[in-house]
């Protein structure tokens, strides 16, 4: 029987691949050279200028596939000289694994590697496969990342029959928390152009900031709902107010707005957009000042209803942790927001405390106990 892949050790080599989005960096060319070893067929699914790998177990067609999604692309290290530690090192002290990517995700993508890996050598199921979607851009656009993955997938006629993504789920006990649905995001910018002149002379301008200020007071005082019984109540923040005048003297002539909104299943993207234009159409029409508006949406609310999926993730989470995983839709989006249209998708991973900041870190003790919870949760989905 062939040595099992230590997880903590190949996380440890993924953060030594500088992979900040768009970079593969060489985590992609590490994986593929594991997974091909171990009878995993890989394809490189690149596109965009961003990597991608595929990687199947099993027979294609009409059998039980279960998938694990992640990224190895980092978001920048900020000030290096902040790090206590080489952010690309990799280094393991008093039981601590440290780096860019430590939690957020090559643990994540580590163990499940990992544990599909042993999984398939020690107890490969006679009637399934098991698929890996592994891209290299989550943390930036995600346009040529997981999307560019599914989109080669239906071309190829590809299936995953159920997908787990390994992003950190739990705030701040391991095994607390799997999410099995997120709030859908999106932007909207507004251009509000009036007419320019001086402040002591108002009557003789149209005054931008305040058809502005008035807008924006009324979409933060609106209530959009009062939550669901899956998701918490949709927010609406206004993040930005900006008109680029130094002069006090000065009513300027545009001023610029932006509004992010995270929404629960009672919206869409496109009826929060209609709403939004709406509104700016009725201060345009009180104050005289038009309004331009551009919106972008990141994803939409999506939520995978508890059932066989959740459960056995949850059963196999709690007799690791001793933790039963409270089922949420709490957080910001994830690639899950792709897969969602693909099969049904749920998402248990690591504590989050480190993510994204300076000195990143992970006990090593969580990384062997996911590698556990990933290679139980596909024992029990083909047993």
């Amino acid at each position: 029987m062939s040595q099992s892949v230590d997880p903590v050790d190949l996380t440890a080599r993924l953060i030594r691949c500088p992979s900040v989005t768009p970079e593969e960096g060489g985590a992609l060319v590490l994986l593929e050279e594991l997974l091909s070893g171990a009878g995993f067929t890989c394809t490189r699914v690149d596109r965009g200028g961003v990597s991608n790998l595929f990687a199947r177990w099993g027979a294609k067609g009409n059998v039980k596939t279960f998938g694990f999604n992640g990224h190895t692309d980092v978001v920048p290290v900020g000030d290096a000289g902040a790090w206590t530690r080489d952010p690309f090192g990799g280094a393991i002290e008093d039981g601590i694994l440290w780096g860019r990517g430590a939690t957020d995700m090559k643990s994540g993508v580590a163990a499940f590697a990992a544990a599909a890996v042993d999984f398939v050598r020690e107890t490969p199921p006679e009637n399934g496969a098991v698929v890996l979607a592994i891209t290299g851009d989550e943390e930036g656009d995600a346009v040529d990342g997981t999307t560019a993955l599914l989109d080669w997938m239906a071309e190829q006629g590809e299936r995953m029959s159920a997908c787990l993504v390994g992003e950190p789920t739990c705030p701040e006990t391991m095994g607390e928390m799997m999410k099995i649905g997120r709030r859908g995001s999106m932007n909207a910018r507004f251009v509000a152009q009036g007419v320019q002149g001086h402040s002591a002379y108002p009557h003789r301008a149209k005054n931008p900031v305040h058809a502005m200020a008035r807008l924006c007071d009324r979409l933060a005082s609106h209530v959009l709902d009062e939550g669901t019984d899956h998701f918490d109540a949709s927010t609406l923040a206004v993040t930005s107010i900006d008109t680029g005048n130094p002069a006090s003297n000065v009513i300027p002539s545009s001023c610029s707005a932006m509004v992010n909104i995270r929404f629960n299943d009672t919206h869409s993207g496109a009826g929060l957009t209609d709403w939004l234009s709406a509104m700016a159409d009725q201060v345009a029409t009180e104050t005289g000042v038009s309004f331009e508006m551009s919106v972008k949406i990141s994803g939409e609310s999506f939520l995978t209803p508890p059932g066989e999926l959740s459960d056995l993730i949850g059963k196999v989470v709690e007799a690791e942790t001793g933790v039963a995983p409270e089922l949420s839709t709490s957080g910001g989006t994830s690639d899950a927001r792709f897969v969602k249209n693909h099969c049904p998708v749920v998402e248990f991973g690591l504590v989050g405390k480190t993510m994204h900041k300076v000195d990143e870190q992970v006990p090593v003790e969580q990384i062997e106990q996911l590698k556990r919870i990933y290679r139980k949760i596909l024992e029990g989905y083909f047993a």
